[in-house]
């Protein structure tokens, strides 16, 4: 990469905070190794500017934004990754129990379908009707928040309810 073309400590350092500032109010956590953190948001950078958006830097990218979307960082995969492994595929974000250090990060198996079945999916629109919607959608009893994912979130990204606050709405 051209000298121009690199990405400041300064500007990754000011990032960092901004990302952990957003995770930590919305009821994410960023992995504590920071120097590792900080490597990601490095390559998140980098990746903004050579495809124009911010991509997971452990992934490949197309540089075709609309068949990257599912990978824009925060990806798609990321919450189904920290419930079920603690950290999303590139360990980004982890949750609680990691950061508790209650729970060991493990390798993370690839979520992302092959591009044939991403093709596929995104030609076929929406037909979902509510008793067969791929996701459980979840309440929080105390702000009315709703998530379609597998499991409630840790902390609700309004009202800052615990898990055990959410209840199965649909």
């Amino acid at each position: 990469m051209s000298e121009e073309n690199q990405i400041s400590q300064r500007e990754i350092g000011l990032e960092y905070e901004r990302y952990k500032r957003e995770a930590e109010s919305s009821g994410y956590h960023l992995n504590p190794d920071v120097a590792f953190t900080r490597g990601l948001i490095d390559g998140l950078l980098v990746n903004e500017r050579r495809y124009g958006y911010r991509s997971c830097p452990c992934r490949l990218a197309s540089g075709k934004k609309d068949e990257d979307l599912d990978i824009i960082c925060p990806c798609d995969y990321r919450d189904p990754d920290v419930m079920e492994y603690g950290a999303c595929y590139c360990a980004l974000y982890v949750s609680q129990k990691v950061l508790d250090g209650t729970q060991q990060l493990t390798s993370i198996p690839e979520r992302r379908p092959p591009p044939a079945l991403r093709k596929k999916a995104a030609a076929e629109p929406g037909t979902a009707k509510i008793g067969t919607l791929p996701l459980p959608v979840w309440r929080c009893k105390v702000c009315g928040y709703l998530c379609a994912r597998d499991g409630p979130p840790e902390i609700c990204p309004i009202c800052k309810a615990k898990k055990e606050r959410f209840e199965r709405f649909i």
